[in-house]
């Protein structure tokens, strides 16, 4: 609460040249860290297999809410569950989302119109995969130290800016990859990248687990 407190205070009394500044660095540095990252590459992927706004607006609330966590709680959000819960949960995630592209999906697609999921779908999941596969990332790291030497806001609204730009270019190049490819190749390829993921992140999982000792070591 006092940490709250003492952002409430900061927000009041802005110094509008440091917002800039400081939110300025926040968004170079976050964006050179993102570009080709993970999180990117599930924007180009779902974007180029559904409509890119739901997409690109699960990917921001995303990063919205993982920034916040970043700036309000510090590095105390990494460590609330093991690092193997986490990766555990982007192993199985992923794999699914994998297995899901690669077996529904038929030749005849290649002639239809991408149409976006009811019910707000693509927004959720794209929002559950991103946020689940960087919580905890070097880029919620960074935020976390940078806002612990800089204004809390304007690291906020830098990252958050730098991220949803980001993401936005992995949507755009979704939907020109889109224009070139038949959708199902699109389809495959989409799958086994998101089932490499799986493998990288379950591997994380076992490693975990053996530092944690809850593994035999062979």
């Amino acid at each position: 609460m006092e940490y709250l407190a003492q952002l409430i205070t900061q927000i009041s009394s802005f110094n509008y040249t440091e917002l800039l500044a400081t939110g300025g660095t926040s968004f170079a540095l976050i964006a050179a860290a993102e570009i080709g990252d993970k999180s990117q590459l599930v924007c180009m992927t779902l974007a180029s297999r559904h409509r890119p706004t739901p997409v690109l607006w699960g990917a921001i609330a995303a990063f919205a809410l993982l920034n916040t966590l970043a700036v309000v709680f510090g590095a105390a959000i990494a460590k609330w569950l093991p690092e193997y819960i986490v990766a555990a949960t982007v192993a199985v995630l992923f794999a699914a989302f994998g297995l899901h592209a690669l077996l529904n999906h038929d030749d005849a697609d290649d002639d239809e119109e991408v149409v976006e999921k009811s019910g707000h779908g693509i927004f959720f999941t794209t929002f559950l995969l991103i946020t689940v596969a960087e919580f905890g990332d070097k880029t919620q790291l960074a935020v976390v130290a940078f806002s612990s030497t800089a204004q809390p806001l304007a690291v906020w609204l830098g990252s958050t800016l730098a991220l949803a730009f980001t993401s936005a270019l992995g949507v755009l190049a979704g939907r020109t990859v889109l224009q070139k490819i038949p959708l199902s190749l699109l389809h495959k390829a989409s799958g086994v990248f998101f089932l490499i993921l799986s493998a990288v992140a379950a591997y994380k999982a076992y490693e975990s687990l053996l530092i944690a000792g809850l593994l035999p070591q062979f």
